[in-house]
């Protein structure tokens, strides 16, 4: 009996790049490039003009072929962006499981933090739709490993962890999308705010916004863009999980 094939042919054909990539053939001519070299000439070409400049005729001037040739080795574009994405993955150090689950939930949203600032193109993915490739599934499993050990029904390690996930991704993609106008516009953040500044002299009203104006005068929005901040956002996020451990779920 022939067993069921489940998805799509191009679906397929994916879950078979990440996971069992053709060998380079030991017969006929010799191949100039490998799958992985591809690869990384992708995330070089991500790196230096961003996602939306990614297209396999750059990535082939980087490599000095033909655009054609690259197709050997990958269907297109979206395929070669999944896999970069699962090659970003490969980089990440997972926790110390002697660690408790907190202490080791911590270490991943920083080690995916550091996964963002080495790699910002990531920013331009899709949280919701990640490759199901082994690195990205690894790093997964793991922080689910990690919230599991609070205890907590399925659902909620589910939740909890999509939430650590959520929260690291907004707020890179936050501070990488500010970076990258800064280099693209040659605007700082705090040149923009600048040439504006005469909308506080006069449109700005203390009537209409008095807690714009309160918090703005203790100093609430000093560190409002801080790197930091989200660090801050997870600690909140877990005091509530550990509350939500205590009351059994």
């Amino acid at each position: 009996m022939v067993e069921e094939q489940r998805g799509t042919p191009e679906g397929q054909a994916m879950i078979r790049l990440l996971w069992d990539p053709p060998p380079a053939p030991t017969r006929g001519p010799k191949q100039k490039l490998t799958l992985d070299q591809v690869v990384e000439a992708g995330m070089a070409v991500a790196a230096e003009l961003g996602v939306d400049e990614l297209s396999m005729r750059k990535v082939a001037q980087h490599l000095g072929v033909g655009a054609m040739s690259l197709y050997t080795y990958v269907p297109g574009r979206d395929e070669l962006f999944e896999l970069m994405i699962d090659r970003a993955s490969a980089d990440r150090v997972m926790p110390d499981r002697a660690l408790p689950w907190r202490a080791q939930v911590e270490f991943h949203a920083q080690e995916a933090w550091r996964m963002y600032q080495t790699h910002p193109w990531l920013v331009r993915s899709n949280l919701w739709r990640t490759p199901l490739g082994p690195h990205v599934l690894d790093a997964q499993e793991d922080l689910y490993r990690a919230v599991a050990l609070t205890g907590l029904p399925q659902k909620r390690v589910a939740q909890v962890a999509g939430l650590v996930e959520s929260q690291v991704f907004g707020a890179a993609r936050s501070a990488i999308t500010d970076t990258s106008v800064s280099a693209r516009t040659g605007v700082s953040q705090d040149d923009y705010w600048a040439s504006r500044m005469g909308f506080w002299s006069t449109y700005f009203s203390v009537e209409r916004f008095p807690t714009m104006a309160w918090i703005w005068e203790g100093g609430g929005f000093d560190d409002e863009y801080a790197d930091a901040s989200w660090e801050f956002g997870l600690s909140l996020f877990l005091d509530g999980v550990e509350r939500l451990v205590q009351a059994g779920g």
